[in-house]
């Protein structure tokens, strides 16, 4: 019988991989950790997870294989660091880090420990993300010259926690301005050009302040990319206004043919293909 993979849990709240995790027959979720002891006592008793703990540099030296972090984002990299240097494998929750020197600081500790670092933009991966892949892969699309990715989820009732207190988020999302959270948009249209590497970005926001709760963060913004072979990508975050959530929401032009998601607003999804008997890919 095959070793099973020893997966350790940063975080308490992340239902989603555990089910992932526990559908695995070579994964064994060996230990948790979260500062919440009541949290944590109730997802391992959920859970069967046999070893609880409160600090993570403690999960992290234990004899685990990898880590799980799900944790809020700006512990992301000083967890994953400490992490890799301990010698487990990581696989990190957006966002990957909250500077650029933290994501500079983390490829380097990637490298040099030899182990795996997955970034887990789970949005590359679901069906429909999936299926347009495997057109653009063959060529269904011809060569696709123009891609656009939104992420509308209105989030603020998350800046604080049911007790009252401040969430992460006030400051680490609602607190900064710019496209904050921007791989749930431009994670899957990156996977359907490939080879392409961003090279120029324009980001806009309207002036003011227009949402309840008079946070800092911009009433969403749009971030125009540019890549090396003259491809363009616009990108539209919005976790403020008062709309439908709508974070999966994709387009993508092609010479051949088009793809349009279903949005909160409107029908779809949609795929126009071009055709010698429909030249305008009407049908």
């Amino acid at each position: 019988m095959a070793k099973k993979i020893k997966v350790g849990l940063a975080g308490a709240r992340a239902q989603s991989i555990i089910q992932g995790l526990k559908a695995e027959p070579d994964v064994e979720i060996a230990a948790i950790c979260d500062l919440d002891e009541d949290r944590l006592n109730h997802m391992a008793d959920a859970h069967n997870i046999p070893h609880r703990y409160r600090v993570f540099e403690d999960m992290a030296d234990s004899d685990l294989d990898a880590i799980h972090i799900a944790t809020p984002m700006q512990c992301h990299v000083p967890q994953a660091l400490y992490a890799l240097e301990a010698g487990k494998h990581v696989m990190s929750e957006v966002t990957a880090g909250v500077t650029m020197d933290e994501l500079f600081w983390l490829c380097e500790a990637v490298e040099r420990s030899g182990k795996i670092y997955m970034y887990a933009e789970n949005y590359c991966y679901t069906p429909e993300v999936q299926l347009v892949k495997s057109l653009v892969d063959r060529g269904m699309f011809g060569n696709p010259y123009y891609a656009v990715g939104m992420y509308l989820h209105n989030c603020s009732e998350l800046i604080e926690y049911p007790n009252g207190k401040s969430s992460w988020r006030k400051y680490w999302q609602f607190g900064k301005r710019g496209n904050f959270y921007p791989t749930h948009s431009l994670g899957p249209v990156m996977t359907w050009l490939e080879n392409e590497r961003i090279r120029e970005i324009a980001t806009f926001a309207p002036v003011g302040c227009h949402n309840d709760r008079g946070v800092r963060q911009d009433d969403g913004t749009t971030t125009m990319c540019y890549t090396d072979s003259g491809k363009v990508v616009q990108i539209r975050v919005d976790c403020t206004s008062n709309r439908p959530h709508d974070a999966t929401h994709y387009h993508l032009q092609g010479t051949k043919g088009a793809y349009q998601a279903a949005g909160a607003l409107s029908s779809g999804p949609a795929i126009a293909i071009r055709t010698e008997e429909d030249p305008n890919g009407d049908q």
